[in-house]
Order: C-alpha cells, then structure tokens, then sequence
C-alpha cells in the first residue's frame, strides 16, 4: 500500500475537502490538502489553511482547567456553585469540576436536541455571553452517576475558569495551550470574519455555515487550528508541555467506560480514548466541520483529518484508523 496514493483515491471517491496529515515522532509522513476553503472565490485548501475543529475545543478546556488547578486556582473537587454563585440555579449543588470534565454532571445541556436556547448563535461573543442560553435547564440525573455526552457543561467550565483566573477564556486558551504547544495558528475566530487562512464551512446545501455557529466560540467548541499545529499538540501533550505527565496520564486513563457512542470509546477528562488502549483522540463535527485527531503516544503516531464540510472527515478518520492504528 502506498498511503498517499490510497489518500488520494479516497478523497477523490468522496469529494473530501479538507486536510489529512500524517506524522511519527514529529516527522511528516504525509501531509495533503484538497478542495476548496471557499467556494465563491475559488480559494483552494492548502495544508497550513485554518479550520474549524468543534467540540476537539473541549480537550483544551481541559487542559486549562487542569493547568488551574496545577496553579492552586481550581481542584477536581470544587463546586461549581461556589464560582457561579446565583447564576445557573437549576445546577445541583453537589456538581463538580471534575463531573463536568467527565461528562458525568447530569446538568441540563442546552445543546439537546429538543431544547430551544433563549439566544441565538449569533449573540455568543464569548463565554459569558453564553450565560443566558445555558440558563433554565433542570437537572437531569444525580451528579456523577453516569456518563452522558454534554456540550454544556464545557460552555460552563470556561465559565468558571475566567471567574476563577480573572482573564477572558481565550486568552486562557492561548497562554495556557496554545502557546507551550507551539500551536502558531490556533485560536477562537469571529465566525463571520473569518481571515483570509481560514477555511469558510458548508452545509449539505451548498450554503455557508455563518448563521449556524456561534460568533465567537466557547469551551464547548469554536476553536480554528491546522492539522500541522495538532502534531505539534501532541508531542506537547504528551511531554507533559502543558500540564505535568502526571496530569496527562491522569487526564488519559479511563473514567467512563462506557459511553454509548457508536463506537463504543471510553472518556478520560477533556479525552476520547478508544477500547484498544493505545491512543488518545479528540474529536469535533458541527454544520459545515468534522475533525479528529488521534494520537499513539508509544510510537509517536499522529493522524489528523480536518474538513470543512460536516460529514466530509469520517470516511478517512475510518480508513486511517483502520490502516495505520489496528494493522500497526
């Protein structure tokens, strides 16, 4: 198998737009761009183009929460309440730092599918800006008693995390990730004043996603990156750049086993970790992004797949799983 000529095949069979890389132990192995970052004005995609990685936001929430608590601001332990003091009131007391970061809170998430925020996307300039639209939702079971998926509850962590260290989120994210990491070009985007690096999302319909993201994300999502700046993330991660190696592994072992996802992976905190035990992931999917990079700390083996379309990255997240993570 010659892999950039599969790649190549795959992309070509699934009209893939989007970036796919390729390292081991911070070498390049293969990195390839293909269609367009805008479609109107012919701007093709190019391996450095800066694209949107959704919910991949919530590893860095992680991290930041994680280097506050390495930094005496914050512990697993502490009650959400005790920052959000009269905000968010149907928040049961007994919620933790720590819940939220396992998705094992059982707070209301107003991301569900059948709720209706009192805001509209357009209104989230930052993370307190989201305050309103997280408001309303009633607990939905017992803290800590299992896990369930929630987007809200990484809106909520960037919340206390600019309460506990008085600097706005992406500035968090910023000093506390992206620069250690190395990370150049990753950073929250205005969603409808994207620069001229950034790739614009599409819906199925061939419209722009400007009207179905927030302005201006939050810890639940909004983060633009390049693939290359996530093979740099890792070797960072993983050397205990960011947080110290004991947080890593901790932040890496498994909480929730059982996640009723599709494929049936495990949750750390701010972490996807897939049942065969050897890699770590993150990923994202919203209107017009999916995302995935997985990482194999043990060989040093990164792929990233990145596209701005919705469903454009899982057909080669599948293959390259496949390829490279099962067969070695």
């Amino acid at each position: 198998m010659v892999l950039g000529e599969e790649i190549d095949r795959l992309a070509r069979d699934t009209g893939f737009s989007g970036v796919v890389s390729v390292s081991r132990r911070d070498e390049s192995v293969l990195a390839r761009a293909y269609g367009s970052a805008h479609r109107g004005y012919g701007v093709p995609n190019t391996v450095d183009t800066r694209f949107a990685i959704a919910s991949g936001t919530k590893g860095f929430t992680a991290l930041v929460v994680v280097r506050l608590i390495v930094e005496g601001l914050l512990t697993l332990g502490t009650r959400v309440r005790s920052l959000l003091g009269a905000d968010l009131p149907l928040i049961d007391d007994d919620v933790t730092v720590e819940h939220l970061l396992s998705h094992r809170s059982g707070i209301g998430d107003y991301c569900d599918e059948d709720a209706s925020p009192p805001a509209q996307p357009q209104s989230f300039t930052s993370a307190a800006a989201y305050l309103p639209a997280l408001d309303g939702f009633p607990q939905r079971f017992p803290p800590g008693s299992r896990f369930s998926y929630n987007n809200g509850g990484f809106a909520v962590l960037a919340l206390l995390a600019e309460r506990a260290a008085g600097t706005p989120f992406a500035d968090l994210v910023a000093s506390r990730v992206a620069a250690p990491a190395g990370m150049t070009h990753t950073s929250f985007l205005r969603s409808d004043a994207l620069p001229g690096d950034a790739a614009t999302g599409y819906l199925e319909d061939g419209r722009t996603n400007v009207f179905s993201l927030p302005v201006v994300g939050s810890g639940d999502g909004g983060i633009y990156s390049t693939a290359g700046d996530f093979a740099a993330f890792w070797s960072a991660f993983h050397a205990g750049r960011i947080v110290p190696p004991e947080w890593v592994s901790r932040m890496t072992n498994v909480v929730s086993a059982e996640t009723s996802t599709r494929e049936q992976l495990c949750y750390g905190l701010g972490f996807w970790l897939p049942p065969d035990d050897t890699t770590v992931m993150l990923e994202g999917y919203d209107y017009g992004v999916s995302f995935r990079s997985v990482s194999r700390p043990s060989d040093g083996l990164v792929f990233t797949v990145v596209s701005n379309t919705s469903e454009g990255a899982w057909p080669l997240t599948r293959w390259l799983g496949g390829e490279l993570v099962a067969n070695g």
